[in-house]
Formats: C-alpha cells, structure tokens, sequence
C-alpha cells in the first residue's frame, strides 16, 4: 500500500511534512530572538527531500532496550546551526528579518504541497465515484 500511495502523492507528502518542521523551526527562533546565546538552526531540506525522492531506507539506531523501531516512511532532516551574518552581543544569532522571511516562504510552499495533495485527492476521489 505504501508504493501505491508514493506513486500516487509523490514526493508531496514528505514535503508536507517537512514543511511543517521547518515552520516549527523557524517559529521557534522568532519566539527566541530576545533569548540570549539562542542559536538559529534549520533543516537540511535539500537532503531530506532527496532522500524521499531516492525512497532510501532511513537508519534509526535504538539507543534504549524500549525504544520502538521505526516503520518506514518518515523522512528526517538535519538540524544544522546557521552562521550569523551580524551576530548580537549577546550570542542570539537570529535575524528576525530574515527569520520573518524565510517562515513566509515556507508557509507558501507548504501551501502549494497542500494544495497539490488536495487535487489528487480530490481526483481519486472523482474516480472512485465515477464522475
């Protein structure tokens, strides 16, 4: 089912899911732009999507005897820290600009996922009733 699935949404789902980190990413850092030594990250989006594109098995290591394995399909992505442009005295390396921009940029494009998984659905759905 789940080949079926990737064939159908394509890559789409895992960007959606990863648009959605990322916008909890970038949300983090404009609620911390006051928080001295708070260091911005993001994720490695290029490398996770290429992962999903490639459908490579992603290795999980259980570091506990109860820790569960994972079930295939998720797709991770590196937490990288970023270099500031004009690092703040007090360590924060935010750029609320920046910041503000780049979580704009990512609510448009997870938009656009979101509304290309909704057109496939909605077709496969036409099908199934045979409009």
């Amino acid at each position: 089912m789940s080949d079926f699935m990737d064939r159908i949404f394509g890559v789409h789902a895992d960007a959606l899911q990863l648009r959605a980190r990322r916008g909890e990413v970038l949300a983090s850092h404009l609620a911390n732009a006051d928080t001295p030594n708070y260091k911005a990250q993001d994720l490695d989006f290029k490398a996770a999507l290429s992962q999903a594109q490639g459908n490579q098995a992603v290795a999980m290591t259980a570091t506990q005897p109860g820790h569960m394995q994972a079930q295939g399909g998720t797709v991770n992505a590196e937490r990288l820290y970023r270099i500031p442009s004009a690092p703040s005295l007090d360590g924060n390396t935010v750029d609320t600009q920046a910041e503000q921009t780049k979580f704009a940029e990512n609510a448009v494009r997870y938009q656009v996922s979101l509304r290309f998984l909704n057109g496939k659905i909605s077709s496969l759905m036409s099908a199934i009733k045979g409009d």
